[in-house]
């Protein structure tokens, strides 16, 4: 007989509150470290390539070591796993906090990363443990959603204040208390889970995923920082090689680091793959849109942060919408709604220009996010709400670093995408001839350049600079555009057959009565 699932009590709520903190935090990081980007350079003296290692390696290495971390928390305990990434996230942001030179940083937010991994996939698996009533599950995944995207609508705030009264190295910080306030409520209101029959980890195996990953992202970030040569795609045919010997690994092992039988199902696959399309698109339209606020409206970071703060409001609002909707139409229709707002809004930063267009940007913006909400909150649920329990960990994992994987790969190649345009259409004013060299490599550094300069020819190289780096912007919003209508396609092909959640109720609560009639 089936049974009527558990409701999740009071407790279950508060742990849910508990698990906010962490997912809140990790947005927070994020979007701080973009604004912080201008004053970066200045400080650090950072090159393009080390702007590209500050901003990604954070994304890349978290992508990297989540199946790692899915997988062991399942294994050693997902309390236990949570509150560990905590503890090092404290060290490791202050470390990044007090940073004396770019390689300091770049290290720091490596290991802020790892300890990142060990947070996201944690979450989401106690959330499957704490709330077994899909409807309630579904709620819990939205609000997960909408604390990530809260997150990120605060970070740029906070970030913002902190920027325009202390030094870029205070908006790391701001996760010290966050962390410490975890590690005193978690062991209160989160329970503990693992798999009793998990098996040992093998070790093999997390080699050659970190070995897959890392040198496809090292491929893919030395053509975007040197252009086309051999060592990247040597790199990069190299990591798919590896990445070939760990599906065969996990497909013969008897206690796999990743079940590969999650895959089979579309239902699973194809909201991962649909996820990380969505990421590589609008991670590096906001880091792209983040840059046109600070260098080419000439705002300070903390006018950044307010015009950042909308559009992520209005993605909460979207994905805490998403499962109302659900319940009524089918998710493959809602999730390609939103898929439609987000195309158009990218559309819309195709006409972005030099010449006072912060309001375009703005709308477009807002609208490119507010459509990614029902996907990534239905997902979400998609992915790691029908995974078994002693799975979800796995699960988790697997949903963060399609996003995560998706997050950083978009804002290397679109910021590469961009780089490239504005290198290509640059066209240095002769009274600005001295600053060429630095001005042609990014629009930061340019915008640096023209410090030095006299007053006519500091404004004729700004406004050139500008004026290509929208370009690069405009170029890039296209392919955002493109990549939106794909996912759109693919979603109603491969998964309109899932019915409403309020069908699947009806569904369910038939099937027990025939089995207590029986």
């Amino acid at each position: 007989m089936t049974s009527v699932p558990a409701q999740a009590t009071r407790r279950e709520w508060l742990g849910l509150a508990v698990l906010a903190l962490p997912t809140l935090l990790l947005a927070i990081d994020l979007s701080v470290t973009y604004l912080a980007i201008p004053q970066l350079t200045a400080e650090l003296d950072a090159g393009p390539a080390q702007l590209l290692w500050i901003a990604d390696i954070y994304g890349f290495l978290l992508a990297g070591f989540l199946i790692t971390m899915g997988t062991l928390g399942d294994r050693i305990g997902r309390r236990k796993l949570l509150l560990t990434g905590a503890a090092l996230f404290s060290v490791a942001s202050v470390l990044a906090a007090f940073s004396q030179s770019p390689e300091m940083l770049i290290i720091a937010r490596a290991l802020l990363g790892v300890a990142g991994a060990s947070l996201s996939p944690s979450t989401l698996a106690l959330i499957t443990n704490m709330f077994k009533d899909p409807k309630q599950r579904a709620v819990a995944f939205a609000v997960w959603v909408s604390c990530f995207m809260g997150g990120t609508a605060l970070g740029p705030l906070v970030g913002g204040v902190l920027l325009h009264f202390f030094w870029w190295g205070s908006v790391f910080l701001v996760g010290v208390p966050v962390m410490i306030v975890l590690l005193i409520t978690g062991p209160i209101f989160l329970p503990e889970f693992r798999d009793p029959d998990a098996g040992k980890m093998d070790l093999v195996s997390v080699l050659l995923s970190l070995f897959a990953i890392l040198p496809v992202i090292y491929g893919i970030k030395d053509l975007a920082a040197n252009g086309v040569t051999v060592v990247p795609f040597v790199t990069i045919v190299a990591g798919l090689a590896v990445g070939v010997l760990f599906v065969r690994r996990q497909a013969t092992i008897e206690n796999p680091l990743l079940d590969l039988r999650m895959f089979a199902n579309r239902s699973f696959s194809l909201p991962a793959l649909s996820l990380m399309l969505n990421s590589v698109a609008m991670s590096g339209v906001a880091l792209l849109v983040v840059q046109h606020f600070e260098l080419v409206e000439d705002v300070g970071p903390l006018t950044a942060g307010l015009l950042m703060a909308p559009p992520s409001l209005a993605v909460i609002a979207s994905s805490m919408l998403a499962p109302k909707l659900a319940r009524r139409y089918r998710p493959a229709y809602v999730i390609a709604g939103g898929m439609a707002v987000t195309a158009v809004g990218c559309l819309m930063l195709v006409w972005a220009d030099s010449s006072g267009s912060i309001l375009l940007v703005e709308s477009g913006y807002l609208l490119g996010v507010l459509g990614i909400g029902p996907m990534v909150a239905l997902a979400t649920d998609l992915i790691v709400g029908q995974a078994e329990p002693e799975k979800a960990g796995a699960a988790g994992a697997i949903k963060e670093t399609a996003d995560n994987l998706g997050f950083a790969l978009g804002a290397a190649l679109l910021g590469s995408v961009t780089t490239a345009v504005y290198r290509h259409t640059l066209e240095i004013p002769a009274d600005a001839s001295s600053a060429g060299n630095q001005a042609s490599k990014t629009l930061a550094e340019a915008v640096a350049s023209a410090d030095k300069l006299p007053p006519d020819a500091a404004r004729s190289l700004l406004s050139a600079a500008r004026s290509a780096y929208d370009s690069g912007l405009n170029v890039s919003a296209a392919i955002g555009a493109v990549i939106a209508v794909t996912v759109l396609v693919l979603v109603v092909a491969t998964l309109r057959h899932i019915p409403p959640a309020a069908r699947k109720e009806e569904l369910a609560a038939e099937e027990r009565e025939k089995a207590g009639r029986a």
